[in-house]
């Protein structure tokens, strides 16, 4: 358990707080900041969404840079932003904020991919996240923090921010599941 994976797990650790934040009313009024007006829960919540999201980041920079990549992080890294992402989307769901019949096919691609993977790690193959996946998971990480935040800064300029690229992350999401089934066909066909 090198340090990039205890960041990674790290992350994991952080999504029941979150969405302790998120789901609860402590009581602590409302706040207003950047034409947005949120309880101050929800602002925290949103915080440690961001927080947890840039560890992705962190930790595949320190793996990169120290030579420190393993099979497990490889596994669990992916697998992390999937957790998080999907307890946002569904949070989201519930305050209102995005349409469910998105986060279905959002969290539909996640569970596809995660169960290729799967299948791949059975036949000895190890697959890291390629670059429509990581502009994917960028998109989905700004589109769920604008909207967490209830499009702070946006709202003064009048722009859904948060759904436009909730949106753009729905395409990114579809085209980048569609290009890693595709790559990946011929190992899932001769799979037993």
């Amino acid at each position: 358990m090198n340090i990039p994976n205890k960041i990674t797990v790290s992350r994991i650790l952080l999504i029941p707080v979150f969405m302790l934040f998120m789901l609860n009313d402590f009581g602590w009024g409302e706040m207003t900041l950047f034409g947005a007006t949120l309880p101050v829960s929800h602002f925290i919540g949103g915080l440690i969404f961001i927080f947890a999201s840039l560890t992705d980041w962190v930790d595949g920079f320190y793996a990169r840079k120290y030579n420190l990549v393993t099979t497990f992080g490889k596994f669990l890294d992916p697998l992390a932003d999937k957790l998080l992402v999907s307890a946002a989307l569904i949070i989201l769901v519930e305050l209102g904020f995005a349409p469910a019949w998105i986060v279905i096919i959002i969290i539909s691609r996640e569970f596809a991919v995660t169960g290729l993977r799967l299948v791949l790690a059975g036949e000895g193959e190890v697959v890291a996240a390629g670059g429509l996946g990581k502009i994917k998971t960028t998109a989905q990480i700004l589109a769920i923090a604008s909207l967490l935040l209830y499009d702070m800064i946006f709202t003064l300029l009048g722009i859904p921010f948060g759904m436009i690229m909730l949106y753009i992350a729905l395409i990114f999401t579809i085209w980048s599941g569609w290009d890693y089934f595709y790559a990946n066909r011929k190992a899932l066909l001769a799979s037993k």
